[in-house]
């Protein structure tokens, strides 16, 4: 697992993609916090160069694809967030644990696990077998500043 991990500049690279400015939190809390080998990092939103990439409900406002490209910009954001807070040192990574995906939908929209694919895949496509996790996929009325999704990383680190 080791040897996989150290590739994340490279991965995220190959699939075309920088790092982001690190996420700054939008009420009163902290990015991440660590306890023991667990880093939980807040919920982050589909933020890409300081502007939301998606707002509304899915399906009405937002398609189910572009929810998806929302989820997998808020897992960019969560890795931001770890790349932070272990000083860019991979091999202080061990896995992904678990993933929270909160979606804004509309009352008859029940595909929230699809939406959720978006992050999930993001962090198998980084970390391969190392980013497989367990996870919720939960379906909101509504989430800070509109956005379309949000997703809370727990990471467990050396």
């Amino acid at each position: 697992m080791g040897a996989e991990v150290i590739e994340v500049e490279a991965r995220l690279a190959g699939l075309g993609l920088q790092w982001p400015e690190l996420p700054r939190p939008v009420a009163s809390y902290v990015p991440a916090v660590r306890s023991g080998p667990w880093l939980v990092v807040s919920g982050q939103l589909p933020f890409r160069e300081g502007k939301l990439v998606s707002c509304g409900p899915v399906p009405g406002v937002a398609s189910l694809e572009l929810a998806q490209s929302a989820a997998a910009a808020c897992a960019l954001n969560a890795l931001a967030v770890l790349r932070a807070e272990i000083g860019g040192d991979w091999s202080r990574f061990v896995r992904v644990v678990r993933l929270g995906v909160y979606v804004a939908s509309e009352p008859e929209f029940t595909a929230q696990p699809r939406v959720a694919n978006g992050a999930s895949d993001f962090f198998v496509r980084i970390f391969g077998e190392a980013g497989k996790h367990a996870r919720s996929a939960v379906g909101v009325t509504g989430l800070p500043l509109g956005a379309t999704v949000e997703v809370e990383a727990i990471f467990e680190i050396r």
